[in-house]
């Protein structure tokens, strides 16, 4: 990815993580004032889609997290394939630092929760704060990072990529069950017609839009995770250009959707899942282990993880700290890591599933957990850019 693309590509974020912590905050507003009935109905009012023979009914809520996040997901394995193939993740001098700090921003979140959690139910809930949200993460780095090198903003970006390839891992593994056959068998057809559209160089769009809408249609059925059918649907999508001098089809797909999918679905997504009232918590829910797992796992566990293994990784000479940041810079960095407000809420939904009283504590936890990351690592990395300023452009001695 060239370095150009890669700053609009931050600015885009940087402006959606606004737009997306405005929308989180209405739904909190909203589920806690006179309209909270309205807002309650809106969310879970039942919505039948029919097409042919596939007929299904869901509330708006589920219709945003298995419809429309199935585009998300696609954005993002199109942006995880452009990085592996073009991009930092291309390098593998560069690759080793955002996987390793990715894989202990995972590791550490879970050792947290278990820890509080050690008789945790077989609900996978230790996933829920290992994921970081990109676009918020992103937008908290813009507040902050005048005068702060531009390497911290292109680890935080791969770094990211990175985790939201395993966060798909793991809502693959732990989250597909009651698998239907049949249906897996016609995703696999639609997943190979996709594969030999990709060949054809000139390809309508249109059934590039077709393939996807049947792709996503036979996992919806199958049990698996629709996630998953955004991911391999971007996996088929060919990086070169359709004709000499013009930009990449899947560079194409990717700025194309990104707008709707930063500015329209997570904004929407955040409005229909973040909502919790606060009449339905007590004391013994705020500090029941659950919450405090999440909390935990994504303030502490999120930044000891990463820190932790960049530390080693560079000390080992694995990878390479980012270009003229100091220790304190990576730091403040990799407590932003710990905001994981999207991803972590559709994990939410998929551990703890049509548990309402549990949910309400969860979307709480969720909350603060990238509210105390968010706040903490902009104050870190606010005080580093002051020693800076103050010490000149070099490192900072012990930092």
């Amino acid at each position: 990815m060239t370095q150009p693309s890669t700053l609009e590509f931050l600015k885009t974020e940087a402006a959606a993580g606004a737009v997306l912590a405005g929308a989180a905050l209405v739904a909190i507003l909203a589920a806690n004032s006179p309209w909270a009935g309205a807002y309650n109905s809106f969310i879970h009012a039942p919505f039948t889609v029919q097409l042919g023979a596939f007929s299904e009914t869901y509330s708006v809520t589920d219709w945003v997290k298995e419809g429309l996040m199935a585009v998300f997901f696609f954005v993002v394995g199109m942006e995880i394939k452009l990085e592996v193939l073009r991009g930092e993740l291309a390098n593998p001098r560069k690759l080793a630092l955002p996987v390793l700090a990715a894989l202990g921003g995972m590791v550490g979140p879970a050792a947290i929760y278990l820890l509080i959690n050690p008789a945790a139910p077989p609900n996978a809930g230790w996933a829920v704060p290992t994921a970081t949200d990109i676009a918020l993460a992103i937008a908290a780095l813009a507040a902050v990072s005048r005068g702060l090198p531009g390497s911290l903003r292109i680890f935080l970006l791969t770094m990211a990529v990175a985790d939201d390839l395993g966060s798909i891992l793991l809502i693959a593994v732990l989250f597909t069950h009651d698998l239907r056959l049949w249906e897996l068998a016609g995703a696999a057809l639609a997943l190979a017609g996709m594969a030999l559209l990709g060949q054809w160089r000139r390809a309508p769009y249109l059934l590039y839009a077709v393939g996807f809408v049947i792709l996503w249609g036979f996992i919806l059925k199958s049990g698996v995770s629709t996630s998953l059918a955004g991911v391999a649907a971007a996996m088929t999508v060919p990086i070169t250009a359709r004709r000499h001098g013009q930009e990449g089809v899947l560079k194409n797909f990717m700025d194309s959707l990104h707008p709707y999918v930063a500015f329209g679905v997570l904004p929407l997504f955040a409005f229909v899942s973040a909502g919790f009232s606060f009449a339905d918590l007590s004391w013994s829910d705020l500090v029941a282990p659950v919450p405090l797992g999440i909390i935990g796992g994504m303030f502490l566990g999120k930044q000891l993880g990463v820190f932790g293994a960049a530390a080693v990784a560079i000390r080992l000479g694995l990878g390479r700290k980012p270009t003229a940041a100091t220790w304190l810079e990576l730091y403040g960095v990799c407590i932003l890591c710990g905001v994981g407000f999207t991803m972590s809420l559709y994990i939410a939904a998929l551990a703890f599933p049509g548990e309402a009283g549990a949910q309400a504590g969860v979307r709480m936890a969720i909350t603060a957990g990238s509210v105390l990351s968010a706040l903490c690592g902009m104050a870190v990395l606010a005080y580093a850019a002051r020693v800076r300023a103050l010490r000149g452009s070099g490192d900072p001695p012990g930092l």
